[in-house]
Formats: structure tokens, C-alpha cells, sequence
């Protein structure tokens, strides 16, 4: 569903790029704030298996809200808006509720002998997760734009979907209630180690006198109500969350493949020849590579890199993972400065531009009062050349346009504004020169569509249909029409209705991201005859190079996350485990919170902002190899035994104390 979500935002909403950034990110960041109250229900209440069915439910009514809220003839933008936050927050609660409790549900199915058993279950898990969302990413954009319904790309079906199929998902796992292993809940260890952190800073600030001794950690002032055992557990995953600061940096650049780079996707090329991709649908690249990358990795990279004698620790591996996604966003930087070469020109105040279309049948000489523009004829019918800019001396300013044609010199007024595009045209209207300036558009259209206007050069109104879904009334002499936004596609199977009959009208290729003008010049031979002049460039960066970044930040994605889950795993005992899960799990919100932030009180230009990402990633990455150096492995069970070890001072001695305290 996520796959789709900026795009929905975007096109439906009619919200600017920063804004759907910010909401898709915020509503990433509720989906991995969420698994804690996943976890805390799960652990302190209802148990996994009831929580898995609960929050299951609040899943599907998400979606289905979320569905609704997706019809376009169903109320106005306000009813469509809020019936898609509310269910956003209800998915949100259910995808994050249910994360922390399948995995660990399904690792209670298994006796603790069978060890292996379970590894391969979670193999499996995991397998089944990154096929899942490959096929989601993949299928998902395709009923979005490939199907249409209301008129439009049908959204309702692709958040409809997800919702049915999680139905059946949901009825196949309690059909198999009875086979199920139903742990019992034991209390939430999260929420332990939460009463000890407070209790230990609460004591320590209500002792704060140099006569009452220091102790070695300031978790040892939860001394007095809590163990040593827990107490030590606490220390070793302290540890490791302290190694977790810097992590959500690499989620923050990780996260933005379905926003930024979604985005300028929309912006590119997507034809590969035997297949067109939707701009969304670059997004399955990611779970494909991660499969690829898994075993490449596992049994080749790794073994080699070990067989050159290189210590290539876990520290390590999660710092070139770093530097692999900062180098994707470099990569991306670079891909948005060739985007840009085909955007239109961002105007300032008063600042417009123009050009000259001569429609009519000998070359014109075109002269603006005071401006130093057009210094060649422009010739009947010429291909018009790069918009000129034209400084006003205000907001608006009414300027003189002379016409030199076959020896004859006349003059128009027209009213120019700042920040508007504008075409002038030339014509002969019942033998005489005449003019009139349009508007044009003054950005692409977005999301890979293409525009397309007509100005009809005939005597007699005429009325197109383009591909049968597109109706177009034109009036007579010049008059132009309104931009229509079509889908990128060859269109020669239109019709041109006029006073003489009904005509054929090939418009040909409308490609991604372009702008046209077609002239209907005359009828001739039983056919329409078309001039057609593209006023904004096509995209000409193919999606294919968004391939490179996607290399890099799955490979790092590799490297980073699942050896930083095996590491922190490994150097906390058995206990702490979900804790240091929902530690990992709230870096990741923390960092697509960073991108909300940066999207909506920073905008820059993109190629700036994917070099932010890059330097900041890059910076953080060098502070946490520093902390990795200065941090020593320990083994759980080695680091307990220690802990046992070591004196603290009694309940007793903490009493008098306090005691003494108040007698000063």
C-alpha cells in the first residue's frame, strides 16, 4: 500500500510534493512507533495470538476506510482527507501492532531443543516477507494506474486489495487455532526495564549529597527495589542502545525510496520497450536485490572477505552500509541535475516568458517595445525555439508588439503578468495578419503525464475525440483550448468532427512529462491536417538510472540491517532481546520523523536535498565508527556473571541515608 501512498497524495489530493512527503513519512514513522503498543498488549493483556487477531481487524478497517475515502464522487476533498487519515492512523496501529507479535509467535511454536528448527523458520519468515513485498510493490501500482475506475487511476482498488487479502490471510490463521502453541502473557520486559530506568534517575536526583557515596553505574540506584539481575541486563542493553543513536540517519535516507525517489521517477523516462513501468513500481527493486543479495553475501562476499584475513566485524559491515546508501543519494543528486536539464526555467517577480508560434504562410518579424528579443524572422510554421525571458517593470505591464509582414508593419497591445508563460500567435485571418497571445504551462505536468492542447486553424468550430474518452470542443479561428492531460501513449485513433463531416486525427506519440500544441491547419484529402509543436520537453532521463541507487542502498540495507540485528542481538541476553527490538524498531521512526522535519521547515531544491542526506549520512557514519572502535564485544553470559560479582550497597544502608539527609 505505501508503494502507492505518495503518489495518492500527490494526484488525488492535489497536495505539493513536500506536504506528501511529510504525510508519508509521518504515517512511516506511526508504523514503527506503533510495535511497542503492539508489544506491551501482547506481553501485559491479550496475549500474541489475540493481539495478532485484534489488531488484524483494525488492519482490514483501515484499508477499507482508507478505500472509501479514495472514491472521488464520495463527498468533497475534506471528507476524502479525513477519511484517509483516519484510516492511515487505524493501519498504522494494526501493521504496527502485529510486527513485534508474528515473528515471536511464530517462534513459540518451537521447543527450545529444536534450535535449528526455528532458524529456519525465521529464514523462511523473512524470505516470505521480502516476497511479499516484492510482489505487493510490483502488483499494487498496476491496479492503481493500469486500472481505471471513477474516470481516473482507481486508488480505491489498490487499497481495496490489500484489505481482502488480508481477510483470507486472517481466516486461514485461526483456521489453525487448535494447532497453535498459546503462550500464556508473562508481563512486558519493556515496561520493567522502563520502571527501572526511572526509579534509578528518580533515586539518584533525590541523592544527590556529596556525603552519601557514589556508585559505580547510575543504574546501581535502582538498587533498592530492583535486582542485580535485571539491573546488569538493563547495563548490557544500555550498551547497545547507546551504538543506536546515530542508526535512524540510515533509515531516514532508506525510507525516502517510496517518497523522493518515487517522485523523480515521475519525472523520467519508464519506457523499457516491451513493458512501461509506473513510477512506483521501481520500488520492487528493493525486495528483489535483498533476495539476491542475501545469498551472494552469505556464501561469497563474506568467505572472501574472510579468506584476505580482513576483520570485517559487524561494526564494519553497518558502517559500509552507511556509506553505501550515501552514495546511492549521490547518485540520485546527480540523476535529478539531468532531470532538471528539460524543466521549465523557475520564474521570479516580474520576470515572464515567451515565444512566437507563426502559423501564418510567410516568415514575421516580431518586435516587443523596449525588449531586445526575437532577433531573426521566425518562419511560417517553425519548430519554436527555447522560451525568452521578458523582465517586466512590475506585476503586470502592457507592452507593444510589432508585426513585420510582406512589407507591412503592425502594431498590437497586450498585458503581460509576471510569473506566466505565453506563446504568440501569428495567423491570417480573412487575408489580414492578426495575433493573439495564450498561456501556457508553466511546469510539467506531473506524474509522467502528458499535455495537450489544440488551436483550430479553421473557419467552423470543431469537436475531437481523442482515443474515445477525451472530448474537445474548439471554436473557430485560432481559438485555443484548454490543456488535457492524457497518459503517455500513441493516439492516431481520434476523430475531428466538423461542419463537412467526421475525419480521422493521428495526434502520434504524447510521451512522458511533455507538453504539446497541435494546430489543425485544414482538411484535406478526407483527413485532418495537424501541426504538432512540443512546448515542454519530454522526459529524457531514463528510470533505468535510478538502477545504480537502488544497487547501492540494497546492498547497504544488507550489510546495515540484518548484521546490526544479529549484533545488537548477540550482545544482549535472552531477557532483553524485545528490547533491544523495539529499540531498533524506534530508529526507524526516528529517522523518517528527521525527513517529515526536513521536508516541511527546510525546502531546497531536490539535488540539494539528496546532497544534505549524503553529507549527513557520510558525517554520521564517521561518529559511529568511532563509536564502534571504542566499543568492546562482550558476551551476555560472561557480562552477568560479573555483574553477580559486584557489590552495591543494601537497601538498609540507602535508608539511613536518606535518613541523615534530612536531619542536616
Amino acid at each position: 500500500m505505501r508503494a502507492v501512498l505518495t503518489l495518492y497524495f500527490l494526484s488525488f489530493f492535489h497536495w505539493d510534493e513536500n506536504l506528501s512527503t511529510a504525510v508519508y513519512h509521518a504515517f512511516s514513522a506511526l508504523c514503527y512507533f506503533t510495535p511497542v503498543v503492539g508489544a506491551i498488549m501482547a506481553d501485559s493483556w491479550l496475549g500474541k495470538y489475540r493481539t495478532i487477531i485484534y489488531l488484524s481487524i483494525v488492519y482490514v478497517a483501515g484499508h477499507l476506510i482508507k478505500s472509501v475515502g479514495a472514491i472521488p464522487s464520495l463527498g468533497n476533498q475534506v471528507v476524502h482527507v479525513i477519511l484517509s487519515m483516519v484510516g492511515l492512523f487505524l493501519i498504522a496501529l494494526g501493521t504496527g501492532g502485529i510486527k513485534p507479535c508474528v515473528s515471536a509467535f511464530g517462534g513459540d511454536q518451537f521447543e527450545e531443543e529444536h534450535t535449528s528448527e526455528r532458524s529456519k523458520f525465521f529464514s523462511i519468515f523473512y524470505l516470505s516477507i521480502n516476497a511479499g513485498s516484492l510482489i505487493s510493490t510490483f502488483v499494487t501500482p498496476v491496479l492503481r494506474g493500469d486500472v481505471k475506475c471513477f474516470g481516473e487511476d482507481c486508488y480505491a482498488l489498490a487499497f481495496g486489495v490489500p484489505a481482502a487479502l488480508m481477510v483470507l490471510a486472517l481466516v486461514v490463521f485461526i483456521a489453525g487455532s487448535g494447532l497453535y502453541r498459546k503462550t500464556p502473557p508473562q508481563g512486558n520486559i519493556l515496561l520493567e526495564v522502563c520502571k527501572c530506568i526511572g526509579f534509578a534517575i528518580k533515586n539518584r536526583l533525590k541523592n544527590r549529597s556529596s556525603q552519601i557515596p557514589k556508585r559505580d553505574h547510575w543504574l546501581d540506584w535502582a538498587s533498592e527495589k530492583y535486582s542485580k539481575q535485571l539491573i546488569g541486563e538493563i547495563k548490557m542493553v544500555t550498551r547497545v542502545l547507546f551504538l543506536f543513536i546515530p542508526l535512524p540517519m540510515f533509515w531516514a535516507l532508506f525510507d525516502q525510496q517510496g517518497s523522493r525517489w518515487t517522485l523523480q521517477a515521475t519525472k523520467m523516462n519508464a519506457d523499457f520497450g516491451i513493458y512501461v513501468l509506473q513510477p512506483d513500481q521501481m520500488q520492487f527493486l528493493n525486495p528483489l536485490l535483498i533476495l539476491v543479495f542475501i545469498p551472494i553475501f552469505d556464501l561469497g562476499l563474506y568467505p572472501l572477505i574472510n579468506m584476505c584475513k580482513f576483520n570485517f566485524t559487524p561494526i564494519r559491515k553497518m558502517a559500509t552500509g552507511m556509506i553505501l546508501a550515501g552514495m546511492a543519494f549521490g547518485l540520485a543528486a546527480i540523476v535529478e541535475v539531468k532531470i532538471n536539464e528539460t524543466d521549465m526555467p523557475r520564474l521570479v517577480p516580474e520576470e515572464s516568458l515567451i515565444r512566437v508560434l507563426n502559423l501564418a504562410k510567410n516568415p514575421v518579424q516580431v518586435t516587443i517595445q523596449d525588449k531586445d528579443l526575437f532577433q531573426q524572422p521566425v518562419e511560417a510554421f517553425q519548430n519554436p525555439a527555447e522560451y525568452s525571458k521578458l523582465l517586466l517593470n512590475g506585476e503586470q505591464q502592457s507592452l507593444s508588439f510589432t508585426l513585420q509582414y510582406q512589407g507591412l508593419s503592425l502594431p498590437f497591445n497586450y498585458t503581460m503578468k509576471e510569473k506566466l508563460v505565453y506563446s504568440l500567435i501569428v495567423f491570417e485571418a480573412e487575408g489580414d495578419l492578426s495575433s493573439r497571445l495564450i498561456t501556457d504551462l508553466e511546469a510539467k505536468p506531473e506524474n509522467g503525464l502528458a499535455a495537450v492542447r489544440f488551436i483550430n486553424g479553421l473557419n467552423q468550430d470543431v469537436n475531437l475525440t481523442i482515443d474515445s474518452k477525451w472530448f474537445i470542443a474548439v471554436q473557430r479561428n485560432y481559438s485555443a483550448s484548454e490543456y488535457s492531460l492524457l497518459e503517455r501513449d500513441k493516439y492516431n485513433n481520434g476523430k475531428c468532427i466538423t461542419e463537412m463531416g467526421e475525419f480521422p486525427l493521428e495526434l502520434g506519440l504524447l510521451d512522458f512529462g511533455a507538453s504539446y500544441t497541435i494546430v489543425i491547419t485544414n482538411v484535406s484529402g478526407g483527413a485532418v491536417k495537424t501541426w504538432k509543436s512540443e512546448d515542454i520537453k519530454a522526459n529524457n532521463v531514463h528510470m533505468a538510472w535510478q538502477l545504480p541507487q537502488y544497487l547501492l542502498i540494497s546492498a547497504g540495507e544488507v550489510m546495515f540491517s540484518i548484521t546490526g540485528l544479529a549484533f545488537s542481538y548477540s550482545q544482549s541476553p535472552a531477557s532483553m532481546k524485545s528490547v533491544l527490538q523495539a529499540g531498533w524498531l524506534l530508529t526507524v521512526a526516528v529517522g523518517n520523523t528527521f525527513v517529515l522535519v526536513v521536508a516541511q521547515t527546510a525546502p531546497m531544491a531536490q539535488w540539494a536535498e539528496f546532497v544534505l542526506f549524503t553529507v549527513l549520512l557520510f558525517a554520521v557514519c564517521i561518529i559511529f565508527s568511532v563509536m564502534g572502535y571504542f566499543y568492546v564485544s562482550v558476551d551476555p553470559e560472561d557480562l552477568e556473571e560479573k555483574e553477580e560479582k559486584r557489590e552495591t550497597p543494601s537497601r538498609g544502608n540507602m535508608i539511613s541515608l536518606v535518613t541523615q539527609k534530612t536531619k542536616l
